[in-house]
């Protein structure tokens, strides 16, 4: 099936404590979103990709792209008030008959195996969802404040891309935004779709706070 990625770049990454966006802060020189956009175009020449970003940067990613000669293919969608919103601008330059991924625009250090094991698993069972171990004890807090352990084993650390084929994620997304939408696969369970996981990989962290553009720094070389 053809593979197709909306790449969602629509935050302001308060937690990073910077003037720009996250997605546009240079690291290993270029900006985060570049390195994004190239590990998809590296996994698949053919791939379609999507890139939604916040309205009044779309002009700004444009100079960036000609100062850095970015001339890896992309299409451009203004992104909504919510990420739910967002992911649907994005599926109105979505084909048909296709598997689409949904991916954060600042983890750019998704591996090739994990787009291969997402994209397979989705044109599989109809979705596929990367996640990886918890490796810290966890402990849940009860209502009286006190807290108790949970065996971690029973949880995942849920990472993108989420991968869904195209009639399903369009069928999801045709309905309207619940505040427990947190992510795509959540969206997508609401329509009565069971959720498939696949491994994804630990350097695939999502770039949140100024320490993690330290650690983007070190693996992208």
């Amino acid at each position: 099936m053809k593979k197709q990625v909306i790449i969602v770049a629509g935050g302001k990454g308060q937690r990073m404590e910077a003037d720009l966006p996250k997605q546009f802060l240079v690291v290993s020189g270029k900006p985060v979103l570049m390195h994004t956009i190239e590990k998809f175009y590296s996994f698949s020449k053919e791939i379609g990709i999507v890139v939604v970003l916040p309205g009044p940067y779309i002009k700004f990613w444009q100079s960036l792209c000609k100062k850095y000669n970015f001339k890896t293919p992309h299409k451009v969608v203004k992104g909504g008030k919510t990420r739910f919103n967002s992911v649907k601008n994005g599926l109105k330059l979505i084909g048909d008959d296709c598997v689409v991924a949904v991916h954060d625009g600042v983890r750019p250090l998704v591996s090739n195996d994990t787009l291969e094991r997402a994209f397979s698993g989705a044109e599989k069972n109809g979705n596929a969802i990367p996640v990886i171990p918890v490796n810290d004890s966890l402990r849940r807090i009860k209502q009286d404040n006190k807290s108790k352990p949970v065996k971690r084993e029973k949880y995942f650390l849920v990472q993108t891309p989420q991968c869904f084929r195209s009639e399903i994620l369009l069928e999801a997304y045709d309905h309207k935004y619940r505040k427990h939408f947190t992510d795509d696969a959540s969206v997508v369970e609401a329509i009565g779709e069971e959720i498939y996981l696949v491994g994804g990989n630990v350097e695939n962290i999502k770039l949140t706070r100024p320490f993690d553009l330290k650690v983007a720094e070190a693996l992208l070389g």
